[in-house]
């Protein structure tokens, strides 16, 4: 699963061909004289390529895959005569098109997650020597910078959450497979509480320390399925996979105790604290993961505000007051039940 986190947060899969991938298995056809490279991906069921020069698709089954293989270790996995390997001798890919018969793939590894393959094919059995195979790795390595490139651009680099970009993409993917799947899905929408005051009173590093905190909390109180972002400033966002609203409210609910346990012991004179909209997936109203987070943020923004009007208008009354989890959520209700 984590293996599968990691492949899925480039949020490269399925996209469309990049010159600085063709590239480099171009330089490995052309190096070792093969008919096909490829630049492997592998997830549950299937090895997508990135890249693939010399094969006419783009992805094959997991099951009869030689890269499925090669991800099993962290060297160069190589298969000389396939033909004469148990594993592969009745493989479809050796028996029919494209008749593999020479396999040499170097793991893709991307903060200790080994994500697929930089291979080579050959249609005739052969073999690599030390010097070749230490080739191969040097531009494995090569396509490993690419792929940790491809990372940074959908990761914030403070807190190490996806960003906006990342999210949009990687939450998509999972809105399809669960509408898909029928499997309810809901959206978190949050945002610091007088964040502007701690960069104001005690500068910007301390801000982000409060970012970075916050950031760690949502990540515990969440689980490895569901896909958490900062999408900017102190906006936050999580897609809680099979999730309902109820769920998700107990989620909110322990992110306010951890939180609640950090303020306590800390010697700070502010306190981290959050405001949060809810919003259930609806199939039929909500077409795309951007259509989601826009109602997400809508209603935590509205919140927020009359939570503020509220406290403007009567500091004393306890029917509005959000200094508990349990007067704010009876808040939340009324409003989102007034909202329809």
């Amino acid at each position: 699963m984590q293996r599968l986190a990691k492949l899925r947060s480039l949020c490269i899969l399925d996209t469309t061909k990049e010159s600085r991938f063709d590239r480099l298995t171009r330089m490995a056809q052309r190096i070792f004289n093969v008919p096909i490279s490829l630049v492997s991906l592998v997830d549950e069921n299937r090895q997508w390529f990135k890249s693939c020069i010399g094969l006419d698709a783009s992805e094959t089954l997991r099951d009869i895959s030689f890269c499925g293989h090669a991800i099993l270790g962290s060297e160069v996995f190589i298969v000389e005569d396939a033909l004469q390997d148990g594993r592969f001798s009745d493989n479809p890919l050796v028996v029919d098109d494209p008749h593999i018969r020479f396999y040499a793939g170097c793991p893709l590894i991307l903060d200790n997650r080994k994500l697929g393959t930089l291979c080579i094919i050959d249609q005739s059995p052969r073999s690599l020597d030390p010097d070749q195979i230490d080739t191969l790795k040097d531009l494995a390595a090569m396509v490993e910078h690419e792929l940790a490139v491809t990372l940074l651009a959908t990761k914030d680099e403070l807190t190490g959450l996806s960003n906006r970009r990342g999210f949009l993409s990687l939450a998509q993917q999972s809105l399809q497979l669960c509408t898909r799947q029928g499997t309810p899905v809901s959206l978190l929408f949050l945002d610091l509480d007088r964040f502007k005051a701690i960069n104001d009173n005690h500068g910007h590093e301390e801000g982000d320390r409060a970012l970075i905190t916050f950031a760690e909390r949502i990540q515990h109180v969440c689980r490895d399925s569901d896909v958490i972002a900062r999408l900017g400033g102190d906006e936050f966002t999580v897609l809680l996979i099979n999730a309902t609203q109820a769920q998700a409210e107990k989620v909110i609910l322990r992110l306010k105790d951890a939180l609640n346990h950090d303020n306590r012991l800390s010697d700070k004179d502010y306190e981290i604290e959050f405001s949060y909209g809810i919003t259930a997936f609806q199939p039929e109203k909500h077409e795309t993961i951007a259509e989601l987070l826009a109602d997400g943020d809508a209603l935590m923004y509205d919140l927020k505000r009359l939570r503020n009007i509220d406290r403007d208008e009567d500091d004393d009354s306890e029917r509005f007051s959000t200094d508990s989890e349990a007067s704010w959520a009876s808040f939340v209700n009324r409003f989102q039940e007034t909202a329809g």
